[in-house]
């Protein structure tokens, strides 16, 4: 793939050209939200290993140095291009056999909570590790846990961003979770009352036995043995229905990825349980207009992007369910002809969307790519920052909150069972031209990441942008009906034209909210570009 102004890092032509180059180097790279987890994997890229160990390395070191957005006890999801195939881990967790919708119904909820020990599934990233590890790992699975441990045992001094986030969680989990399901948080997290400050030292020596026991056991320890064992007696103490036996039952589960073709290239996800069809469904109704002949700063451009957005997220939030468990109609819905029936609804003026009929429903990404073309897009999640709020005291594992994408309504196909996996809006992506891996990327941050895949796609095929400028370039994010978010660098006549359109524009700082994403692609000559957003702490590094 080439791109206009790469030859030429001036990046002439780019309406909002980047404000840093993106990372140019021969033989591999990593690229994720934190500089101290992309040094982690480089370091083992550095030391012989591969992509998916770098990625198995970076992925644990940011459960230490951004815990604010994943944890020990978070889910994950993966695809490998493994040199000639692409691959996808499913390494999401499932509803404790007790989560009934009869229970909650008792309990009085429409809805399941934010917070406690009600909205947690089972966690799965520390299988997804061991699974990544056990089918493509090369270097010794306890090795990739180093840096890790170090960071945590002896702590690291921490990162601007994630002080702000973890900032905002400590009033956030004093009012949702008082009491004793908390404790474990506080002292964990905030044991003098408080956040830690940016550049402050934060060190978590349980969270470094648990990584080593994790590590010499190959997650073993997590799921059948003595870490097993002090998550229940945590539950039973605090009221969690959380038990050994669901976490043994744990299994990861290797799907065929979902893609479908945009102007000559070919756009990959993980399918449901993921939202990830969602960018699909999108990327097939924008395919039909003509977007290259309007300037990237275009309101009509805009316009068909949000209102295809909104068209496939209305599809997804309807039909998105754990396929083991409901009949999901993908390939209906990813069909072209389809998409041209979606299509045919947006005219000049936004939409309030519905749902079609398809013919018979708080993150960390990181990126890697090593010297033999092997490349991996990785995601991982507690969800709402540091999840659920619990924390198994002494330990450092910070358990996800994902079963609150559970429907209570039964006649929803993503409603609540025993054995069951959430709705998941975490999504790594893919981008091929032709069956050839350009390589990885992904864009965090909830209902944000189907958005932020079009916008990176839209920039880099519709309008040539280098990864690095893809990622720096204003974003939109849709909220719900016909309310639309804008960044603040905004051009004023793309406010005035969506505006123009129906649209209810609201301004915002630009930040996380607009979400936080890593991209690395193939060079054709050799070698690779990486670009990291400048929304979060991160970096790309290669070597």
């Amino acid at each position: 793939m080439t791109y206009p102004g790469l030859n030429n890092l001036r990046l002439e032509g780019f309406p909002y050209p980047s404000q840093r180059m993106p990372v140019l180097a021969p033989r591999g790279a990593v690229a994720t939200s934190q500089p101290l987890a992309a040094q982690a994997g480089l370091q083992v890229l550095r030391a012989g290993g591969n992509a998916v160990d770098a990625a198995i390395a970076t992925a644990a070191t940011l459960t230490v140095v951004e815990p604010n957005n994943n944890g020990i006890g978070s889910d994950l999801f993966a695809l490998i291009w493994d040199g000639a195939k692409l691959h996808g881990l499913n390494a999401s967790g499932r509803a404790p056999a007790a989560h009934t919708l009869e229970l909650f119904a008792a309990r009085g909820h429409e809805r399941i909570p934010e917070a406690g020990w009600e909205a947690v599934t089972v966690p799965g990233a520390p299988g997804g590790w061991r699974d990544l590890h056990a089918r493509f790992g090369k270097q010794p699975f306890a090795s990739l846990f180093a840096s890790a441990i170090d960071y945590a045992a002896n702590g690291y001094p921490v990162s601007p961003m994630s002080a702000q986030l973890w900032a905002f969680a400590v009033p956030r989990y004093r009012a949702l979770l008082p009491g004793a399901q908390s404790r474990g948080w506080f002292e964990t997290f905030a044991p003098r009352g408080e956040a830690p400050a940016p550049g402050e030292t934060w060190r978590s020596p349980g969270h470094a036995r648990t990584l080593e026991a994790i590590a010499a056991s190959n997650a073993g320890d997590f799921y059948e043995g003595a870490l097993a064992a002090e998550i229940e007696r945590f539950a039973l103490a605090t009221g969690g229905l959380l038990r050994r036996e669901d976490l043994a039952a744990h299994v990861s589960t290797w799907d065929e990825p979902v893609s479908t073709s945009y102007r000559g290239h070919e756009v990959w996800e993980m399918p449901p349980n993921g939202q990830g069809i969602t960018a699909l469904i999108a990327l097939n109704i924008l395919e039909g207009f003509d977007l290259a002949a309007q300037p990237r700063e275009s309101a009509q451009g805009y316009h068909w992007q949000i209102e295809s957005l909104k068209l496939a997220f209305a599809d997804a939030l309807a039909f998105i369910a754990d396929p083991a468990h409901a009949a999901v109609p993908v390939q209906e819905l990813l069909s072209k002809e389809y998409a041209a029936t979606r299509r045919a609804q947006i005219g000049a003026a936004a939409l309030r969307p519905a749902p079609g009929r398809p013919a018979a429903g708080g993150t960390v990404y990181l990126c890697t790519a090593d010297s033999d073309g092997m490349m991996v897009s990785l995601i991982q999640s507690n969800y709402m920052g540091f999840g659920s709020g619990i924390v198994v005291p002494g330990t450092g594992i910070s358990l996800q909150n994902r079963g609150h994408g559970f429907s209570l309504d039964p006649a929803h196909p993503n409603h609540l069972a025993p054995g069951k996996r959430p709705y998941h809006t975490i999504i790594p992506s893919f981008l091929t031209r032709g069956g050839e891996p350009l390589g990885p990327f992904g864009v965090m941050g909830g209902y944000m990441q189907p958005q932020g895949h079009l916008q990176v796609v839209v920039n880099e095929v519709d309008y040539g942008m280098n990864p690095q400028a893809a990622l720096d370039a204003p974003r939109w994010r849709w909220n719900e009906g016909r309310r639309v978010s804008l960044e603040q660098q905004t051009p004023p006549n793309l406010v005035h034209g969506l505006s123009a359109r129906g649209h209810n524009v609201a301004i915002e700082p630009a930040g996380v909210a607009f979400g936080r994403g890593q991209v690395i692609r193939r060079l054709a000559g050799g070698g690779y570009v990486a670009g990291s957003d400048p929304r979060a702490d991160g970096c790309a590094a290669g070597y």
